[in-house]
Order: C-alpha cells, then structure tokens, then sequence
C-alpha cells in the first residue's frame, strides 16, 4: 500500500530499505569501533575526522537502496552525490559522531533518511553497538532495542525553566560566531549536556531531553534526523524558523511553545 506522504512509496518497502542499509552499515562501523583506526582530517584547520568505516559503510548503504530504488538520489557526507530527475534523494551519514566514534564513545550512529522533493519524509538513527534504533514513517515514530519496539513521543515540556538542553559541542558555537546565543539558551534552561551527536536528538524523540541547539549543520547532520522528531511530536527548524533540512543553524524542540520560547532567546528576545 502507498502512501502518499511519502511521495506514492509503499511505507512497508521503505522501512525494510532503511534497516537493511543500517544492518549493511552496522557490519562495517562496529568492526572499526574500540579498535586502533588510521584517521583522517578532512579539514586544513580544525578537525573534523573520516576513517575507513565511514567510508565503507557509507558504500554499504548506497548499495543496498539502489537495488530497492534504482532511479533514486543519493546525498551521502563521504562520497559525491548520485543524481536524479526524479523526486526522491536518499541522504546518508553512515557515522555521524566520527570524533565520538574514534574515542569510544556509543553515542554516534548512522543516518539515512528520505527526501520527496526537498521535504524530510522518512528517517533512521541506528546505533548498532548499542543495538538501539529509531526510525520515523508518516504517523509514527518507533524505538527498537533487543527484539521489542515500542512508539516514542517527546517530553510535553512547554516551561523554557524546566527544559533540559543539548548540543554536541561549544567548538561549532565558537566556529560559527554563536557562542552568546547558545549562552542565552543555557542561562534560560534547566541544564546542558555536551557531547550527544545524534543521539540527543533521538533522545529529545523519546522524551528525555527538552531541546536540541546546533550551528553551522551540514543536511546529512540533520535531515534523516527530521521524520523521527516530528513523527514523535517535536518540532524542528531553522533558526529563523525555516525548514532545516539543507542544516544551518538548527533547534529541535520537543513542543510548538518550548520552540518558540528558545527561537525567542537565540534571537536576543525575551523568552
């Protein structure tokens, strides 16, 4: 059966198109992590580190939706795109969380994620050390651990004072010229948590942290990320209130009224 939020797709296919990609990448990241790793520095100042397992899995999940979707895009972080004519663009991250992925650290996870006509409409975060995933589809919003899934929904929390925050790090503030923007935001909230990467996000869909606040994202950050949000109740823009599926300046919230009152701080405005 098709739906027609996802552009005419048959939801089912796209589900078992998004686990297998994510069980093809699984065999290639965790056979890298906790292990000695050649990495690199695609930055000349900075760091911002590839390994092989990136770049391998990332060839993995390209694989596997080009047998499911022949005619389909593909916009991956590692390798160059694979054009269309058509509607749909896959995009890929096949570990976004490279620093935390190097240091051992289970809060990385592979993104993929659907695009029908520049609109997030499909997505997944799989962590497969962890054998957690969370996967959004039109209508629904689905935890998976140990062979049980479950739907997930944000916090509720409306009260800016009651919110609990995260970003993966003060350097992409710093980086981008946003550091006393996100300053505001944790002087106006409850706590702040660093370090998250992706997780976080998928933390905030299923209830347990109140906002996510991130700057200069690249679309593969964030676009595979959007369906599982936005299925699960939160809400997620720019921070300009515009669709964030391109990345930039990003903020997902898990309520309309506690987005609007963080947009409201990082605009300089009273919350």
């Amino acid at each position: 059966m098709t739906d027609s939020r996802l552009g005419g797709l048959d939801p089912e296919l796209v589900r078992l198109t998004l686990l297998e990609a994510a069980t093809a990448a699984a065999e290639r990241t965790l056979a890298g992590f906790r292990t000695p790793l050649a990495v690199e520095n695609k930055w000349q100042t900075g760091f911002d580190p590839v390994t092989a397992a990136d770049k391998d899995a990332e060839i993995a999940i390209r694989a596997v939706i080009a047998a499911r979707f022949p005619g389909h895009g593909i916009i991956g972080e590692e390798w160059d795109a694979k054009t269309s004519d058509g509607a749909f663009d896959w995009i890929v991250d096949p570990i976004d969380g490279t620093r935390a992925f190097i240091s051992g650290v289970p809060v990385w996870g592979t993104l993929i994620g659907l695009m029908h006509k520049g609109r997030a409409v499909a997505g997944l975060m799989a962590q497969p050390f962890t054998g957690e995933s969370w996967l959004g589809l039109p209508g629904t919003a689905i935890y998976s651990r140990g062979g049980t899934s479950h739907p997930i929904h944000t916090s509720g929390v409306t009260d800016l004072r009651q919110a609990k925050v995260t970003a993966t790090s003060p350097d992409i503030f710093e980086q981008s010229g946003t550091v006393e923007h996100i300053t505001r935001l944790r002087r106006a909230t409850l706590q702040t948590r660093w370090g998250l990467d992706c997780y976080g996000y998928c933390l905030l869909a299923a209830g347990h942290i109140d906002i996510v606040a991130e700057s200069a994202l690249k679309n593969v950050d964030i676009s595979p990320l959007i369906p599982i949000i936005e299925n699960a109740g939160g809400v997620v823009t720019t921070w300009d209130g515009g669709p964030a599926e391109a990345g930039g300046n990003c903020i997902a919230a898990a309520t309309p009224e506690l987005h609007e009152a963080a947009m409201k701080v990082l605009r300089g405005e009273t919350a």
